[in-house]
């Protein structure tokens, strides 16, 4: 099966390269590039393609890309690939839709088989991102869950803004100092958080975050190399 393939990146040097890389694999088919959303939209209305390639952390380029495309074309099939994405980047891009995740510093042959195998129906992770998950204690399946909690939770402005800053990636010290609290008064309040929301893990409570707004898309979008 010829695999009918899109890059919508805004990087000269990314689209040059994924095209170097893809132009001589004999099941591919290049049907361009497209730099934001309106081409991405437009291209996937037109050409329905089988595969594109995307960097969903590019400006113009987020989930919300993603999910209009697949609205347009249901068959085509989104492989996200960036700088060293974060667990919310991923839950992002797993949520938006994408079936697979590789990234910009993977070898060539890894980037074939992430099309050709998400072109046959398959799910590909590159091992990079995969590690990810592995330093997060989460899977996919748990990144692209629609429900983190079984029931609605309360939480105060404070817990609010604990979270939003632990979800940033903050330390303790430094959120203690953000706040003029202790330090102790921080992972106190981590630990009622947690209690309250019904997650045992500092990456099950940051996918608590994004599901529940506390945590702004594009920040992490655009701060893809977080870890």
């Amino acid at each position: 099966m010829r695999v009918r393939t899109l890059i919508a990146d805004e990087a000269d040097l990314a689209v040059a390269g994924l095209r170097a890389i893809l132009a001589d694999v004999p099941r591919v088919d290049l049907l361009g590039e497209v730099r934001d959303a309106d081409g991405l939209m437009q291209a996937v209305r037109r050409e329905k393609p089988d595969v594109v390639l995307i960097d969903h952390t590019a400006a113009g380029l987020g989930a919300d890309a993603v999910r209009d495309a697949l609205k347009a074309s249901r068959r085509t099939r989104f492989i996200a690939i960036t700088h060293e994405p974060s667990p919310v980047v991923l839950a992002h891009a797993l949520r938006s839709g994408v079936s697979s995740y590789i990234r910009k510093d993977c070898d060539r042959d890894e980037i074939v088989n992430a099309v050709l195998d998400t072109a046959d129906g398959a799910r590909f992770f590159c091992g990079k991102v995969l590690a990810v998950l592995e330093r997060s204690a989460l899977t996919v399946e748990q990144l692209a869950a629609q429900d983190l909690s079984c029931a609605p939770v309360s939480l105060t402005p404070r817990e609010c803004e604990i979270v939003r800053l632990i979800a940033d990636g903050l330390s303790y010290t430094r959120i203690a100092d953000q706040l003029s609290v202790s330090a102790h008064t921080v992972t106190t309040h981590r630990r009622n958080i947690m209690q309250k929301v019904g997650v045992n893990s500092t990456a099950a409570l940051v996918m608590y975050a994004v599901k529940q707004g506390l945590t702004s898309p594009n920040r992490y979008l655009f701060n893809a190399g977080q870890g």
